[in-house]
């Protein structure tokens, strides 16, 4: 019973394990009466000979298990869309590399001239921030990193500029932009195709591929823009005003890596 509790296991495996080894040794390893257990003059000879192996073998998979736990080198993670990371993503990285003292996170911006899924899957990162939903099974998804409010980025001589919220049906009376680059199941979250009602949200056929393109359209009245409330932290730029948007579910992003 104490055998048991010690290892974690039932009474019955360990009964069944003396006697699987008794049986391959051909002898005894215990006297066991009704008040006492104690070893055969066999098993005492057996305890100091397999002990010493033992000992050496218990000693090698102590130390494996304490360098597996440890991690060394370079960590190399990417972050599509600098907002993707979230308000504590370098904290994340600090906590990391104190745990880790042996691991060096080096911090990568991927553009949207770059796939980003690409570049995570041909190994030019091991992991990647990134907003949801992604479309990759070949992904693992780790926990959210953020959860971000809607709202409607428009310039501020814009109509809903001076609005105290918009709704998405309000987005339908303009025109938008896609954002090139970007994997189709996110940009479908940041602007759907049409409204809960049915109605088509018009895009221009400019895809803007940096952000400064992307804010001149704004700022200029070409589009609206749908996007997340801390746009402007990453993003400043003169001319522009952020409106809620009161019935779109926040966008969230995750740490996202390749099972191997």
């Amino acid at each position: 019973a104490r055998t048991a509790e010690r290892l974690g296991v039932t009474k019955a495996r360990v009964s069944q394990s003396r006697r699987d080894l008794e049986s391959k040794l051909g002898e005894p390893l215990l006297y066991r009466t009704s008040r006492r257990v104690a070893l055969t003059p066999f098993g005492e000879r057996f305890r100091a000979e397999a002990g010493a192996a033992y000992g050496q073998l218990a000693s090698v998979l102590e130390r494996s298990h304490e360098d597996g736990r440890g991690l060394a080198g370079t960590l190399r993670l990417g972050v599509f869309e600098p907002c993707a990371g979230g308000p504590y993503l370098l904290d994340i990285v600090r906590a990391f590399e104190a745990r880790h003292p042996e691991c060096d996170v080096r911090v990568t911006e991927i553009t949207h001239a770059e796939d980003p899924i690409a570049v995570l899957r041909r190994g030019e990162v091991h992991l990647e921030a990134i907003r949801q939903p992604l479309d990759a099974p070949d992904l693992v998804t780790g926990p959210v990193l953020a959860r971000d409010a809607r709202v409607l980025a428009v310039a501020e001589d814009h109509p809903l500029a001076g609005r105290d919220r918009v709704s998405i049906d309000d987005v339908a009376d303009y025109r938008v932009t896609e954002c090139a680059g970007v994997p189709e199941t996110i940009m479908r979250a940041y602007i759907p195709e049409q409204t809960p009602g049915g109605r088509p949200i018009r895009r221009i056929d400019l895809s803007p591929v940096q952000p400064f393109e992307l804010a001149s359209l704004i700022v200029r009245g070409r589009v609206v823009h749908p996007t997340v409330a801390r746009f402007a932290e990453y993003f400043p730029m003169s001319g522009i005003a952020l409106v809620p948007i009161a019935d779109m579910r926040p966008m969230t992003s995750a740490l996202v890596w390749r099972p191997a």
